[in-house]
């Protein structure tokens, strides 16, 4: 499930991209996938890294020597890379769960070359609320969402930083009610018909991509897409 549109952050040859934060590799694997690139993932959760480590296996090709595939266990707030390391950085779904979100945003400034894109998603606001509003525990359990962000106000603080905004989407709409389901009946999230009714839904949905609900996501991402994404350039003087 790709929140990120590479149509609009397009990878070159050569490239090197960052995902920060890349839990079990979706972003990392799809960008390796897409582009002749150097695509490397971190994370601070090392189970996350060895489900993402056993899914690359399939798409890894031995003796390629156009693009290359690494994951590290590192911190978003020191990252072991040197400044202007990165072509490409992208951020999914991550911010929301950082105490100091604005030191990884530096982090991300640090390590990104001048003139390379980033590309950050967090979860939107109205439909992130919500989900607050229907169960205290959704965003109070380890590891859970630690604020809900309004988009126009992080785009202005990595504006800030010396990027260019230049596109924003918004993407899963169809998940947004999933959720809410889920914070509904948080108790029995495991075993309620509707939420389990729900999920083969979005299986079958991500597996066989029908035009029907490709087509109704698409129209309906604007009003209720569960996250926004947004996408900068960094500046030569940045």
């Amino acid at each position: 499930m790709k929140t990120v549109d590479f149509r609009h952050f397009q990878l070159q040859p050569g490239d090197r991209l960052l995902d920060l934060g890349c839990g079990e590799g979706r972003h990392v694997i799809s960008a390796y996938v897409e582009g002749e690139i150097t695509a490397i993932g971190v994370d601070l959760c090392l189970d996350d890294l060895k489900t993402a480590q056993q899914k690359a296996q399939d798409y890894l090709e031995s003796g390629q020597q156009q693009k290359a595939f690494g994951l590290a266990n590192a911190d978003a707030l020191n990252l072991p890379f040197a400044d202007n390391s990165f072509d490409k950085v992208i951020c999914s779904e991550v911010l929301e769960h950082i105490p100091d979100y604005a030191g990884a945003l530096k982090e991300i400034q640090r390590v990104l070359k001048p003139g390379g894109l980033f590309c950050a998603s967090v979860p939107r606001a109205w439909p992130e609320r919500i989900c607050w509003s229907l169960s205290d525990a959704y965003h109070q359990v380890e590891g859970g969402h630690l604020r809900i962000f309004k988009a126009s106000a992080l785009r202005k603080q990595i504006q800030g930083l010396g990027f260019r905004f230049y596109q924003r989407h918004w993407a899963h709409a169809l998940h947004a009610p999933y959720w809410w389901l889920k914070c509904l009946f948080w108790e029995r999230q495991d075993d309620h018909p509707l939420i389990k009714g729900y999920h083969r839904f979005l299986v079958w949905d991500l597996l066989d991509r029908p035009l029907f609900t490709r087509a109704l996501e698409r129209g309906l991402n604007p009003v209720m897409g569960k996250s926004v994404v947004m996408y900068f350039q960094k500046g030569p003087a940045a």
